[in-house]
């Protein structure tokens, strides 16, 4: 490898080869796991996955890896199942600079490989923080140009799920920067493939998860990528990006960790939707008003908020979690937006409705502007005897401004895990998540 112009995968590389994990690091890093499981488990039991189930059932009941429930898997199968099913139900974490999801793809690669390899808690843990922080820093270097067509979770996530498999295999700096650079050309997701009803999104994450895996492990046998294939004339930054700047991206890699400013999710839907959500819930506590009471509800926020989730007329549970209207209106009449907001019998609720057709949305130039460093909305009330509000969430619960804390993250895991495992088996497998760094085999995940 050459070491007098490197290129961005090859700084990517070598850059964490040996940062050493602060206990700060490490607890992150243990959040965001168990913000996965508590995302994987409840999408587990929910089609794509199970679907998919179906369709790979030949990589199935074999191999070293585990799918969310414990049925043996194929590595490859299991990051790909996994991956889909942590991303199936809308509620995994974001990293907001790079509007992305690493925990989806990243976590079910580095885990499947865990498994079969019998690594260590540390040992994944110390993958989970590689992926995160190679892939947020390549997504935000891709910026907002790359967020018109492209579903990040899908590209960017590519190098997440590389980055941590060739962490755990412990390739050294030019093999990894091999696996970063073959799991570019595998990057895909069109921000299409979710404006309608449609299984894909989720996909997207399974996809990135396993051509992750394959890159890595190709990599580990000797398969060569095109070193320049970010930063090249015909590249990654050029394709899909908007003159990325990748010395800027790597600069503080191994010193400042991302994964310490995550985003977890207080809603069971599209991130775009929380700050409309959480404003929305402010002003009617702030006013006191019935959501009966209410005759226009105003909600502005920036484009692509608007772009993804302005969705007028959701009629399937897919598109609803892209719908500002049906979740604000969900959040005004049941105070909450959770798994249950998303049920036939709430789809069809005449109340719902009724109120969906007293929203209105558009786009705030100011706080499009500062997207997507923050996230903001400003809801405005006005009611049927004369009352205005009006309200700016600046920013959204479960962001780094306002973060959940770990009781509320055990919280938010054992509301969804236990549905699934039984209250027993969800405490006991998040007492084991809590104490990952000290585990010398990963069976009982």
């Amino acid at each position: 490898m050459s070491t007098h112009h490197p290129t961005a995968a090859q700084r990517f590389a070598a850059s964490l080869a040996d940062a050493p994990l602060a206990p700060e690091v490490i607890h992150h890093a243990k959040r965001a796991i168990i913000d996965w499981y508590a995302a994987l488990l409840p999408g587990a039991i929910e089609p794509p996955p199970t679907l998919l189930e179906q369709a790979l059932a030949e990589d199935l009941d074999r191999g070293g890896a585990r799918l969310a429930l414990g049925r043996a898997a194929t590595v490859r199968t299991a990051a790909l199942i996994n991956g889909t099913a942590a991303h199936t139900v809308e509620v995994d974490d974001i990293y907001r600079e790079a509007i992305y999801h690493p925990g989806a793809p990243t976590i079910a690669a580095a885990l499947a490989l865990a498994q079969a390899r019998q690594a260590t808690g540390l040992q994944l843990i110390r993958a989970v923080v590689a992926g995160y922080e190679v892939s947020t820093r390549i997504g935000a270097a891709l910026g907002r140009a790359h967020y018109r067509y492209w579903h990040n979770t899908g590209t960017v996530g590519t190098f997440g799920a590389a980055s941590a498999a060739a962490t755990l295999l412990g390739l050294d700096a030019e093999r990894h920067a091999h696996a970063l650079c073959t799991g570019a050309t595998f990057a895909a997701g069109l921000q299409q493939a979710f404006r309608m009803d449609s299984m894909s999104k989720p996909l997207h994450a399974g996809h990135a998860a396993e051509a992750g895996v394959l890159a890595a492990l190709a990599a580990e046998r000797g398969v060569t990528g095109s070193l320049d294939v970010l930063d090249g004339d015909a590249g990654l930054g050029r394709a899909m990006g908007e003159a990325p700047d990748w010395h800027q991206a790597t600069a503080t890699l191994g010193h400042d960790f991302h994964i310490t400013r995550m985003t977890f999710k207080n809603h069971a839907c599209c991130g775009h939707t929380f700050a409309p959500i959480d404003g929305a819930l402010e002003l009617q506590a702030r006013m006191g008003v019935r959501w009966q009471d209410l005759e226009t509800v105003e909600v502005t926020t920036y484009g692509p908020a608007l772009a993804v989730a302005g969705n007028a007329d959701p009629r399937t549970a897919a598109e609803a979690r892209f719908s500002i209207p049906y979740v604000v209106a969900t959040a005004l009449i049941h105070g909450s937006v959770r798994l249950s907001a998303f049920t036939p019998e709430r789809l069809a609720d005449a109340d719902i409705r009724a109120l969906m057709a007293r929203i209105r949305l558009a786009v705030d130039p100011e706080l499009d502007a500062r997207f997507p460093g923050q996230r903001a909305a400003r809801v405005r009330f006005s009611t049927a005897d004369g009352r205005q509000g009006e309200y700016l969430q600046p920013t959204r619960k479960g962001d780094p401004e306002q973060p959940l804390s770990d009781a509320e993250l055990s919280d938010k895991f054992m509301e969804l895990a236990a549905p699934v495992l039984g209250a027993a088996r969800a405490h006991a497998l998040l007492g084991h998540l809590w104490a990952l760094d000290a585990r010398e085999h990963l069976q009982d995940l």
